[in-house]
């Protein structure tokens, strides 16, 4: 890593709350269910380039610098690059896309802090040894297209682990919307950063789970991230009229899909081989209330915080599924497979978090992450740290999933003081490993 400048302060950077709830809210409206309330902006979609819209939208008004990468990465700067002396990035972010009917908050405060951090840098004048940058990474939920961390996932350099054409659940190939979003398919090596090139990354996130609350504490530092494999599968049978093909000789892939669906879920239960294991989407054709079913894709998901287990897991399913397979005569295919590793928090990190809890106050406790997050990927680039804030009720990825503003703006204040602190203070004088 290259050593780094010295730096220059001609204001302290402070938070400005009102600008940060009102972009929340903004944004929160960008694929909102008028019914529901929910968001349903899946990665790639049109709601989500509305989302990314916006954010270049405020970013520029501000001053800042923006930029898309072929990944379909969002980057934020206080200036364009070239403009100024090389500095490895303290690179802060999440992602703008969600689940299907799901709440505002999840990975868009995340972006949104990160782009206050950048902006109250910038207009306090700031010179830090390491470069503040924001960060919208594209596809992290995988919802449409099955391919969950897809721009952290170029951006580290897992290249090889991509299809070369990836397509969505319904066969539709990412090419097209990756171009719209400012993308490029072929040139996604263009995207890779350099361990150099990074000081540290910085996630603030919504809890989804009810542990802070709970404990009334306000900000969770995150000691380790689960890991998560997610398989699509696909299984043929053979279509039928529902009233006139006799029980015995049906190929019903609606059934068999029933057996694997609680097959997965005993990997978490009876069998205990992961902490939790969800099928999460079901698409059945001809989904005619009077055919057999003779194809459904669905979504396994399982989570771990422990990689052997993960494996073991994995392993048992597919041992499984081969037994039903042959015992329903359907054939089960994996379309597509995506993991990322369990892995842990920098202690350095973590410790810059703790102080900055202590500065202001702030009641905290560490605890792991449940859901999988950009973090663990960049995490085979830079140390990595998360910040959560409670999410009333436990809950996320729905509607009503929702965050107290004063703790959305004290969460803020936490990321913009480590931030500091990792781009100016003493551990910006070593590489900060570990």
């Amino acid at each position: 890593m290259s050593q780094p400048v010295a730096h220059r302060r001609t204001a302290q950077p402070a938070i400005d709350a009102e600008r940060l709830l009102r972009r929340v809210e903004e944004l929160g409206r960008i694929g909102r269910d008028p019914v529901t309330g929910g968001i349903t902006r899946e990665g790639f979609s049109r709601a989500d380039r509305e989302a990314r819209t916006y954010v270049m939208r405020e970013s520029r008004a501000a001053g800042l610098a923006t930029s898309v990468d072929a990944a379909g990465n969002l980057m934020i700067r206080t200036r364009p690059p070239g403009t100024a002396p090389a500095r490895p990035a303290v690179l802060m972010g999440s992602h703008l896309d969600t689940v299907v009917n799901g709440g505002r908050l999840d990975g868009a405060y995340g972006v949104l802090a990160a782009l206050e951090v950048v902006q109250a840098c910038a207009e306090s004048g700031i010179e830090t040894a390491y470069e503040p940058v924001a960060a919208a990474f594209s596809n992290e939920e995988g919802a449409l297209f099955p391919q969950p961390f897809f721009g952290s996932s170029v951006l580290a350099g897992r290249l090889d682990g991509l299809p070369r054409e990836p397509l969505d659940h319904d066969g539709h190939p990412l090419r097209g919307p990756l171009a719209l979003a400012g993308g490029d398919l072929d040139a996604l090596g263009s995207a890779v950063w350099p361990a150099e090139a990074l000081a540290a990354y910085l996630e603030l996130h919504v809890e989804q789970g009810p542990v802070l609350e709970r404990a009334r504490n306000r900000i969770g530092v995150v000691d380790g991230i689960t890991g998560r494999t997610v398989l699509t599968l696909e299984i043929s049978g053979s279509a039928g009229h529902c009233g006139t093909a006799p029980m015995p000789g049906r190929r019903d892939a609606l059934a068999a899909a029933a057996r694997a669906t609680l097959a997965v879920e005993r990997l978490a239960t009876t069998l205990d081989l992961c902490r939790v294991a969800t099928v999460g989407r079901l698409d059945i054709h001809p989904n005619s209330p009077n055919t057999i079913a003779d194809t459904v894709r669905l979504t396994a998901d399982l989570r771990d915080t422990d990689a052997a287990r993960m494996h073991r897991a994995e392993t048992v399913l597919t041992r499984e599924l081969q037994d039903l397979a042959h015992q329903t005569g359907t054939r089960i295919e994996t379309l597509a497979r995506t993991h990322s590793a369990p892995v842990a928090t920098s202690a350095r990190l973590r410790a810059l978090i703790e102080e900055s809890c202590r500065e202001t106050g702030a009641p905290y406790q560490s605890l792991p992450s449940g859901a999988g997050h950009d973090a663990q990927v960049v995490a085979d680039l830079t140390p990595t740290a998360m910040i959560f804030v409670p999410s009333v009720g436990g809950v996320s990825h729905v509607p009503h999933e929702d965050t107290h503003p004063a703790d959305l703006v004290l969460g803020a204040e936490i990321l913009l003081r480590t931030a500091l602190k990792t781009a100016s203070g003493p551990c910006s004088t070593a590489p900060l490993r570990g």
